[in-house]
């Protein structure tokens, strides 16, 4: 008669093997999964998929929905949410679009055009922490929970951009603006390593500095965080206020590969982004995800997708496949999890 403890399920005994490298079990799942989609649409596009084209334009692509993932990740691990990036994003976008087309002179030399970039570039962050800002004073000090404070912002932020550019687009910016999000450095592009630098340094303040132990044990146990003296007002304002910023630098790279700027562009990412965040291993809850997770999970879904669009797929059974994918990936933890305890 053979024992399960003497006979451990493959997933537990490859678990145990990967143990020493303290990656999460939700995590190594999730690299199973993405994995398995990899191998999947490789078999069903052949020659396509693998191309080293076709891995270029995704890294072009993934940034964005990376960037705005993690900020939602940010807030999601204080237990909260923030429903305004996008329109952060698309607010913040349009006024670094407007300094490059209005502001801009027709005849401007290369020094003065690179100016009026890194013009666009600051103009861009500081409105993504002026909104942040808004979000974390509304709910730290004025104690609006955070689905309705950034259900609020979101609509201001959106109406905003729409009496800004009246409903219309804002196009024609430099070469060298859009080389942001269409360009490459050394062969990687652009976006690929500006999510890459976020990052880490988002890895870094989560996971190594005070600010992030605070943040985490305030999504786990608010009492407790009270109780030990953490700063809970300051602590949720920061939070929001690098979320903002990140979804200002996610509005750059947005324009800049679109070379296009609109009040409601990406409105699509906001759904995506909370399911990226939830795949990743957050806990809606709080106070448990990490930086790999996200970016494994945001990985995965840029496989499908693209593998969808060599099939052909409609959107509406990429809405359904990633559904199932978010579905499947959550019945693997919660079974990984239930046999572990058992």
């Amino acid at each position: 008669m053979n024992d399960n403890k003497n006979n451990p399920p493959m997933m537990d005994r490859l678990y145990r093997l990967l143990d020493p490298l303290h990656i999460d079990r939700h995590v190594l799942s999730l690299f199973i999964l993405v994995g398995a989609a990899l191998v999947v649409m490789s078999i069903l596009n052949p020659g396509r998929f693998l191309s080293t084209a076709n891995f270029q334009s995704m890294a072009f692509l993934f940034p964005e929905l990376a960037l705005l993932s993690l900020a939602m990740m940010l807030t999601m691990l204080t237990g909260g949410i923030d429903l305004s990036i996008i329109g952060t994003a698309n607010l913040s976008g349009i006024l670094a679009a407007l300094i490059l087309t209005r502001l801009l002179p027709g005849n401007a030399g290369p020094g003065l055009t690179v100016i009026y970039i890194l013009l666009a570039l600051v103009t861009a962050v500081a409105c993504g922490a002026v909104c942040g800002s808004l979000n974390g004073w509304l709910i730290s000090r004025v104690k609006i929970s955070p689905i309705l404070a950034t259900l609020g912002t979101m609509q201001v932020f959106l109406g905003l951009a729409l009496v800004i550019t009246r409903g219309r687009a804002i196009f024609g910016y430099p070469d060298a603006f859009l080389a942001l999000g269409n360009g490459s450095l050394i062969g990687v592009p652009i976006p690929f390593i500006l999510f890459l630098i976020v990052a880490v340094l988002l890895a870094i303040l989560v996971n190594r500095t005070v600010f992030g132990i605070h943040l985490r044990l305030l999504g786990t146990n608010p009492v407790a965080a009270v109780f030990s003296g953490i700063r809970v007002s300051s602590v949720l304002y920061r939070t929001y206020l690098v979320a903002g910023i990140i979804a200002g630098l996610t509005g750059i790279l947005l324009i800049a590969r679109t070379n296009s700027a609109k009040a409601g562009y990406g409105s699509s990412y906001l759904l995506q982004a909370i399911l990226v965040a939830v795949l990743g291993g957050v806990s809606p809850a709080g106070g448990f995800g990490t930086v790999l997770g996200v970016s494994v999970a945001v990985l995965g879904l840029q496989f499908l997708a693209s593998g969808f669009n060599m099939l052909q797929f409609s959107n509406f059974a990429k809405e359904f496949i990633w559904g199932a994918f978010l579905l499947l990936s959550m019945v693997i933890n919660y079974l990984v999890n239930h046999r572990r305890n058992k």
